[in-house]
């Protein structure tokens, strides 16, 4: 899967941190989130994408 953020609509919230913690972590403040994670995650990270009170994460199927 791919994971994208648009970081100039994050608002750094951090509901997909807790949402998922194995993609998503703050770094000094700063968003960071593991871009091509495991598609094992695919339940969370699309988790993480709707409890984004910004919705400034898309969530995309691995490429085939």
């Amino acid at each position: 899967m791919q994971i994208t953020v648009d970081m100039n609509r994050c608002e750094s919230h951090g509901q997909c941190v807790f949402a998922a913690p194995e993609i998503f972590s703050f770094d000094d403040d700063y968003l960071v989130y593991e871009a091509a994670p495991s598609d094992a995650l695919l339940d969370k990270a699309q988790k993480a994408a709707a409890v984004c009170p910004v919705r400034a994460i898309t969530v995309l199927p691995a490429a085939s």
